[in-house]
This record gives structure tokens, C-alpha cells and sequence, in this order.
């Protein structure tokens, strides 16, 4: 296993392929694992960085609170580690919200940014009581909070032709601890607001939208790149673009990159 220390914390990586460095970040209740056909296609053309966010995966906790600036620090630490001084970052939900903390803090070392079914929105005060609310019921019943999480993330006419796919994404789901659950809940709660990363247009932006997505409003979502010039795709589908639109997500990507 490839790992490196973050505040004497573990961060889990894997690093494939030659070129110019493509960084995949995982969403919440998932791991680098959900990226391996992507890293595998990507790696023929670039090289592919995947790693386990705080909490996640093979990462450890860092504490009670997983603030994206920590993530983003993490994500940091492997990039310096491996000497990499420039890269494309995309993230899928809380991976996007990792990118765009990097984003400001490490301007210089961001070209592109994807935020797949992702938002630079900070939580409305519905969402926030929403996540209290998980907090407490993944303390009373973690698998069942765990399962029930997972299947809502695909949009509902995709729960039986998906269900295979579905209970692997739930497979790697219960192997995350319940802190990490509790950190990343506590962390995307807090996060900032930083729609005026996408305003100031200073990388190239890809926006990729589900508009049947459960958890983050289609219409909403259009909002944060009025004026940019972000690129948007949207598929009709829900918040697991990577696996409900698998094959023409490969081919959006690839197009970006390039």
C-alpha cells in the first residue's frame, strides 16, 4: 500500500500511468476503489493519482471534524510526496468540495477542475439540520443508516437495472468507520461557500449534473456558473454519474483532460 502522513495521520494513494497528473477524488462513503476502471483507461495517456480522503478507505481519521481544508492539505501532502507540481483535479460530491478547497489554497498548482455531481454552494441551513440529523442516525443504526444512504444516491428508475453495482458501492461503504462518517458529515457542514472560485474563471471547469440527482437540486446547481465559463454536461440520471453514465463519462473526461 502506498501511503504517506498528513499530521501524523495515514493517506492512502495510488499513483499509475505517465504524463500529466490526473488526481481522482471520491465522494462520501466511498474510496479511491470507485476510480480503478477510470485509473486503468486514464493511466494509458496520464498519470492518475487516487486517493483516500480523511476517514475513508485506507486513509485514517484525523479527528472529529474533517474540514475540506484538512482533505485538501491530505491531498496536498501526496502530491509533494510524489513531486508532483501541477494537476487535474476532479471529484465526484465531497471530492468536488476537496477540489475547490485545494483550489484556493494551492492556486498555483490546480490547470483544470472537475466537480462531478458536485456544488461550490455551501450547505443551505436545511442541509446542515439534514446532516445533524444523519449524524444521529448513524449512531443508532450504521449499517442500516449506511445501506439506505447508498441506494438513495441513484436516481430511483436506476435502483433495480443498477442493483448489482449498487450493493458493491455498499460493500465499500459499511468499511467506513463511524468516526470518519461523523468527521466528513461535520466537515462538509461547515465548508465555505466559494462560487466566486467559479466566477474568477482562472482554471477551465467542467460541472457535471445528474437531473434526477436525490441529493443536490438540478435547477439550483445551474446557478453557480452564470457568467463563468464552465463547461456543463448533464445526464438525466441521479448522483452516481461514474456508474449510472459510466461509458459517456469516460469519454467527457478524456475530452477535458485533453
Amino acid at each position: 500500500m502506498n501511503y504517506t502522513l498528513y499530521k501524523n495521520t495515514k493517506i492512502s494513494y495510488s499513483d499509475t500511468g505517465k504524463g500529466r497528473t490526473i488526481v481522482l477524488l471520491h465522494g462520501f462513503l466511498e474510496n479511491k476503489k470507485m476510480w480503478l476502471e477510470y485509473a486503468d483507461l486514464f493511466s494509458e495517456k496520464y498519470r492518475v493519482v487516487t486517493i483516500d480522503l480523511l476517514g475513508h478507505g485506507e486513509s485514517d481519521c484525523l479527528g472529529y471534524v474533517h474540514k475540506m481544508e484538512d482533505n485538501a492539505n491530505a491531498v496536498n501532502e501526496v502530491l509533494e510526496h510524489l513531486k508532483i507540481e501541477k494537476a487535474i483535479i476532479a471529484g465526484h460530491s465531497m471530492g468536488g468540495y476537496v477540489g475547490l478547497a485545494f483550489a484556493e489554497l494551492y492556486p498555483e498548482k490546480i490547470q483544470k477542475l472537475v466537480l462531478l455531481n458536485s456544488t461550490s454552494k455551501e450547505d443551505s441551513e436545511e442541509k446542515k439540520t439534514n446532516r445533524t440529523r444523519a449524524i444521529k442516525a448513524v449512531k443508532q443504526n450504521y449499517v442500516s443508516f449506511v445501506s439506505l444512504a447508498v441506494a438513495n444516491l441513484f436516481s430511483e428508475n436506476n435502483r433495480t437495472r443498477l442493483a448489482e453495482e449498487i450493493e458493491k458501492v455498499k460493500t465499500e461503504a459499511l468499511k467506513t468507520p463511524l468516526q470518519g462518517i461523523i468527521a466528513s458529515q461535520e466537515g462538509m457542514k461547515i465548508r465555505e461557500d466559494r462560487e466566486w472560485l467559479l466566477k474568477e474563471n482562472r482554471f477551465p471547469v467542467l460541472l457535471i449534473l445528474g437531473k434526477k440527482d436525490p441529493v443536490l437540486n438540478y435547477e439550483e446547481s445551474l446557478s453557480q456558473i452564470e457568467d463563468t465559463t464552465a463547461e456543463l454536461v448533464s445526464f438525466e440520471d441521479g448522483h452516481m454519474s461514474q456508474i449510472e453514465n459510466e461509458e459517456a463519462l469516460k469519454a467527457i473526461l478524456l475530452n477535458f483532460f485533453e
